[in-house]
């Protein structure tokens, strides 16, 4: 310590002599190097030596210095190498790191000395992830992609640090020749396809079709949604199985994310069916042609009431019949009905014929209503066939008094009559009275003429009524008479002499006397 005190002080006398005598600072290295020298070989310390290198380094003596190192000396090297370093002495740095093999610190001092490709091979024999990131850095900013390319191989096969490489070195071609590399990883793909949605938006379809499985979704479902590349942010949804965002982005942004065959594909995935009537509703102002198309994937999930209700709604009907038809086979109500009034709007009789007698599930009393003013005959006949099915009136064609005759049904007759009655029909009126006779009540009749003031009507009926009656009355008195007329002749006795036999048993007993 002493010596080295002592050194130090004889040093400081050297220079202040030296600046005595000239301001050349090449007279003063001189003089500083001569004591140096000098005091090596006095005292081979090795502080001494490692002041002596940086005596050198600082005066920029670097062929002296480099010929010192390379001989045998005891100076802490490494440590003269940084304070170069610190003192930004690079090309001494360079000297000095290069002499104790220091790739990681030899690699950074060349990126200052603008030394790259030297650099990288620095780097490459360090081999150490902060130098790899160190050199890719300092290439970027010093221009020199391709080798920073070179470097950001090393540094993209670390998950950890592929962020900050991303953020600080956004190169595109260098992470598409990394994939490539047998050590690269989801960050990688997931990375690109970021890259890709910012600056090269038309590749990262094609990126994500072939690498999908291998990139983090989520991170790219937010990198697409931030870039509105919905065509791209729909196939991640798909391939993230959450179908009902895919069907929710394809309905916002139809213009860049409806395909018709993936819109049907994915709809029949979605967990919410509510997303059912949302698509219908789209299709129905967006695609109204190919609403047919989409109702046939959902109708097997479909509530086809609903679906009736919502298209009588908005009075689209018409535009899906195609779909209407393909689902009446359920015998739905309201398919049926809806259906049966498109026929009727149609004049289509033979089409609601067979669908009335394929198809039992309608009301087919409204039906029928609807159809007995129409002004078609073949469709009143439908209604008089309706009628008929179902035992009930009808009340505009001829056949009503026939069918309710055949129905058996009294009141039904009546209120037939009564209908007759209440629209002044009173031809109908007398000849219901006749078509009907078997089934109406004479009192009936008789209250609903008197009210409707249709005696004249009714009177042919109660003339024959009271023919009937009489009819029946004197049959009745006839077999009375016969009756009492056989009993008569039962009791009366047969008289054989002195004998008289008033029974069998009595004419037995005379023959066996």
């Amino acid at each position: 310590v002493f010596f080295l005190l002592h050194s130090f002080l004889c040093l400081f006398q050297v220079v202040q002599t030296a600046l005595s005598e000239t301001q050349d600072p090449k007279e003063v290295s001189v003089t500083v190097k001569a004591f140096k020298t000098m005091a090596r070989k006095k005292a081979q310390e090795s502080c001494v030596e490692t002041e002596l290198i940086f005596a050198l380094a600082k005066t920029n003596y670097l062929a002296e210095l480099e010929e010192f190192i390379n001989g045998p000396n005891n100076a802490h090297i490494h440590q003269v190498g940084d304070c170069c370093y610190d003192e930004k002495m690079y090309g001494a740095a360079k000297l000095l790191y290069n002499n104790v093999s220091n790739f990681g610190c030899l690699a950074s001092t060349l990126v200052h000395l603008g030394e790259y490709q030297a650099s990288v091979d620095g780097a490459r024999k360090a081999n150490s992830t902060q130098t790899w990131k160190e050199v890719c850095f300092a290439c970027v900013d010093g221009k020199e992609f391709h080798l920073a390319q070179m470097c950001g191989f090393h540094i993209a096969v670390r998950t950890d640090e592929l962020e900050e490489l991303i953020n600080y070195y956004q190169l595109i071609t260098m992470l598409e020749a990394a994939l490539g590399l047998e050590r690269a990883h989801m960050g990688m793909f997931t990375e690109l396809a970021i890259l890709y949605s910012k600056f090269k938006p038309q590749k990262m379809r094609e990126h994500l079709e072939l690498f999908w499985s291998r990139v983090n979704i989520p991170k790219a479902l937010r990198a697409a949604e931030q870039a509105h590349l919905w065509a791209e942010l729909v196939f991640l949804y798909d391939k993230y199985e959450e179908y009902d965002n895919a069907i929710i982005t394809m309905m916002n942004h139809p213009t860049d994310a409806w395909k018709e065959g993936q819109f049907k594909d994915i709809i029949t995935k979605v967990a919410n069916v509510e997303l059912y009537y949302r698509a219908i509703q789209f299709y129905l102002e967006f695609k109204p042609l190919l609403l047919n198309n989409l109702l046939m994937v959902l109708s097997p999930r479909l509530d086809h009431t609903r679906a009736v209700n919502y298209f009588s709604k908005v009075e689209q009907l018409p535009l899906v019949k195609p779909y209407l038809c393909s689902v009446q086979n359920h015998n739905n109500k309201s398919v049926n009905e809806s259906l049966n009034n498109l026929f009727i709007t149609e004049e289509d009789y033979q089409a609601l014929r067979t669908s009335i007698d394929a198809y039992d599930n309608f009301d087919s009393i409204s039906l029928a209503q609807c159809l007995e003013k129409h002004e078609l005959i073949e469709l009143r006949r439908i209604a008089a066939y309706l009628f008929k099915g179902n035992n009930q009136l009808c009340k505009v064609d001829t056949d009503a008094m026939q069918y309710a005759s055949e129905s058996k049904d009294t009141e039904l007759a009546e209120e037939l009559l009564q209908w007759f009655s209440q629209e002044k029909k009173r031809e109908c009126f007398g000849a219901c009275l006749f078509t009907c006779y078997d089934l109406l009540r004479p009192d009936v009749v008789l209250e609903t003429a008197w009210r409707n003031n249709i005696m004249d009507f009714a009177m042919p009926y109660f003339i024959q009524v009271m023919k009937d009656y009489l009819t029946e009355v004197d049959k009745l008195d006839a077999s009375e008479s016969l009756r009492k007329e056989e009993q008569a002749t039962e009791t009366q006795p047969i008289v054989y002499g002195n004998f008289s036999v008033t029974s069998k048993n009595s004419l037995d007993e005379y023959l066996i006397l």
